[in-house]
């Protein structure tokens, strides 16, 4: 199992309820966490949809999760 420490953004942070959060996970990537947070809190987007950073370096989906990592899924942003 690893620890990692989540931020989220814009509509994230409103269908997850919180801002950020400490998890304790079986996945081994960020795509498979990613997916493990969907049927959690029922994210209506896809993983293609957004952009992943790890420790502030923006990520391959498939990269692999260590202990402590902060991780910040980046949703598409709306402007006018």
């Amino acid at each position: 199992m690893t620890v990692v420490n989540l931020q989220y953004y814009a509509q994230l942070r409103e269908q997850a309820g919180v801002s950020g959060e400490q998890v304790v996970t079986s996945a081994t990537s960020l795509r498979d966490l990613y997916e493990e947070l969907r049927a959690t809190h029922g994210f209506s987007l896809m993983a293609d949809a957004l952009k992943v950073a790890v420790n502030t370096q923006f990520s391959p989906w498939d990269r692999a999760l260590s202990d402590g990592d902060t991780i910040v899924f980046i949703p598409p942003v709306a402007g006018g």
